[in-house]
């Protein structure tokens, strides 16, 4: 999946073991996580996916690289076209990955729906976040096309980066737009 950001936000790389962490942390394996997603904005429910991920494979003790997902994106292995076959039995197979569990969404159905899914299933990680949380981008940018605030919804650099290049406004040409094809889906 691809954003139609014009404006690259600035990268942050997600570490096991950082500065704040509890001791009882530091002394973990590191774990290296690579997430798609349209991030457009980045939430704070995006950044919360690396945190739930992280906690469950120190909790299984899988230490490999993993792509981390949200159930919405494992959904969209199932959408013809979309994904090749061929890389999601790629990833499946030679990395694995953590999908985090969202609002509507059956990630254990949708691993029973996919043979390729089902066949490495022993290599996909099914987090639960603890505090169900039904931020979506496309909400984000619903709430700052009508001028409503999205304080403690995205973090604070997020906003000033949206408020400084007039993004999602009614005057910009993101207003009302997708980053999707179908209407009704979130990223």
């Amino acid at each position: 999946m691809h954003s139609r950001l014009t404006h690259p936000l600035p990268r942050r790389v997600a570490t096991a073991v950082g500065a704040d962490a509890p001791n009882m942390m530091k002394s973990r394996i590191p774990v290296v996580l690579l997430a798609c997603g349209s991030f457009n904005p980045i939430t704070n429910m995006h950044l919360r996916l690396f945190e739930v991920a992280r906690d469950h494979l120190h909790q299984t003790a899988v230490p490999e690289l993993k792509l981390l997902c949200g159930a919405d994106i494992l959904n969209t292995f199932r959408t013809p076209n979309l994904w090749k076959e061929a890389h999601i039995q790629e990833i499946v197979e030679k990395f694995g990955l953590v999908c985090v569990g969202r609002a509507g969404h059956d990630p254990k159905g949708y691993i029973l729906e996919s043979p390729i899914l089902r066949r490495y299933q022993h290599n996909v990680h099914l987090a639960r976040e603890p505090v169900q949380n039904e931020i979506s981008a496309t909400y984000i940018r619903r709430a700052l096309g009508q001028g409503q605030s999205v304080k403690y919804l995205l973090p604070d650099a997020v906003i000033a980066y949206i408020k400084d290049h007039n993004l999602y406004t009614k005057n910009s040409s993101w207003e009302g737009k997708s980053t999707q094809s179908n209407e009704g889906k979130t990223s």
